[in-house]
């Protein structure tokens, strides 16, 4: 397949390109580069980096622990915290949260490297398959949790770990919700986010039922009749309608869909992509299906956001790497329509925007932007469960106050709407347990 052939095609690149276009995004240290990493750390005492952390992760500690010779003790730390904190490493914006805090930048402008320093740790000990828990005494109590994603993974280990028998219902055919299908695929390599769904199971107690869909399969009445407690980790699906002319035409695709097919083709080459493509966004989904889509051979992929680069939920580090890789962002476009030619994506119509008086307000001149592929990743919408027998979970209240003026977060750390029955058997706070803070009250 000629790489610049016109319209939405499979094979663009050689086998040898795909290989090196989705190779690891941040390799892990090896242990000589660790050390040196670990030694650059001051060990505050009151660490702003670990105030910085949602997930509250003693990083001080943690890095000390590498610094001495205990990647094994380290990770332990790092998982009291956060059992997931394997993925939280490879995609949490640390350059936002704890590298920006960093000490370290006041007179070097260059932080601890805090991110890749949890994943040598956390590989260590997966790779050991070292286990740092063992069940209490059973309680007798048996809870159901629905969604496989990273709220109900980390609630199902910490309810497992407390004596508890829990068994987790998701509607999709592999358990990992976002972590799964919603990452960049050059973010998390070698099927990482199963190896860590397996490290979490291993501890024992917990079942999985898949293809099982609240509300299809199975319903909350008769899972509250079932069980002493249920927690609902719903996670968030889909994008918001464009809500313009010709949004249902084929090759107008929801970047979220784009991206959950990448993350599960065995071979790259069999994903379709257009020759030019319009990713409709600014957060880091837009970013991800951009790169991706450049990734996989099209010759012209341009970010359509209709605020200013400073608006952009995207960190400053994400829009730079599109933007490396060869991805056009253009500010103050808000989509219009779509145009076709013989019942085929043509271009994309945009309007030039601009905000006045706090206010989105259009300017009335608009430009058409040719495109043979659009993507969708324009904000994702939820809403909680209709039941009042159920309450947002208090368990994460704390962590919900601490984090909730972060909305950027992504990955893990902010996985979506993580509702629960009130229970005395809920687990505490974990590292994927935040609930959404635009839909909780």
């Amino acid at each position: 397949m000629e790489r610049l052939e016109t319209g939405i095609r499979a094979g663009r690149l050689s086998s040898a390109e795909y290989e090196a276009n989705f190779s690891d995004l941040h390799p892990r240290l090896d242990n000589h580069e660790a050390l040196v990493a670990a030694d650059r750390c001051y060990f505050c005492y009151d660490a702003p980096c670990m105030t910085a952390c949602p997930t509250s992760i003693d990083i001080p500690l943690f890095i000390r622990q590498i610094s001495t010779g205990n990647p094994i003790g380290s990770a332990k730390t790092i998982f009291d915290q956060n059992i997931l904190g394997g993925m939280c490493a490879r995609v949490c914006p640390t350059e936002e949260l704890c590298e920006q805090a960093c000490v370290r930048n006041t007179a070097e402008e260059r932080p601890v490297e805090i991110g890749r320093l949890q994943r040598y740790a956390t590989d260590a000990a997966m790779t050991a398959d070292k286990q740092f828990y063992r069940r209490a005494e059973p309680t007798g109590k048996k809870i159901a949790v629905v969604g496989a994603g990273p709220a109900g993974l980390a609630a199902a280990h910490r309810l497992a770990v407390k004596g508890n028998d829990v068994v987790i219902y998701d509607a999709k055919p592999k358990s990992g919700g976002l972590n799964e299908y919603g990452i960049a695929t050059y973010k998390t390599v070698d099927d990482f986010a199963q190896k860590e769904v397996d490290y979490v199971l291993s501890i024992g107690g917990i079942e999985v039922k898949h293809d099982q869909q609240l509300g299809r399969d199975v319903s909350l009445a008769d899972l509250q009749s079932q069980y002493d407690a249920v927690f609902l980790g719903l996670g968030l699906a889909g994008v918001n309608a464009l809500r313009v002319d010709n949004e249902t035409l084929p090759g107008v695709d929801d970047a979220v869909d784009f991206i959950a097919e990448l993350r599960q083709a065995r071979n790259k080459g069999d994903i379709a992509i257009g020759r030019r493509v319009v990713v409709l966004g600014g957060g880091m989904t837009a970013i991800d299906a951009a790169v991706q889509a450049k990734l996989l051979g099209a010759e012209e992929v341009t970010i359509c956001y209709r605020r200013g680069k400073e608006h952009m939920n995207a960190s400053e580090f994400e829009q730079d790497l599109a933007t490396s890789k060869g991805v056009i962002i253009r500010h103050w476009l808000a989509p219009k329509s779509i145009l076709s030619q013989d019942g085929k994506v043509a271009a994309i119509e945009v309007e030039y925007t601009a905000l006045v008086d706090g206010r989105l307000t259009g300017t009335g001149e608009t430009g058409v932007i040719t495109a043979d592929h659009i993507l969708k990743a324009i904000g994702q919408t939820s809403k909680p469960p209709a039941s009042g027998r159920c309450a947002w979970n208090p368990a994460v209240s704390q962590l919900t106050r601490k984090a909730a003026h972060r909305s950027k977060v992504s990955g893990p750390a902010a996985t979506a709407c993580s509702v629960a029955k009130t229970s005395p058997y809920l687990p505490s706070p974990t590292a994927a347990t935040r609930p959404n803070p635009f839909t909780a009250p």
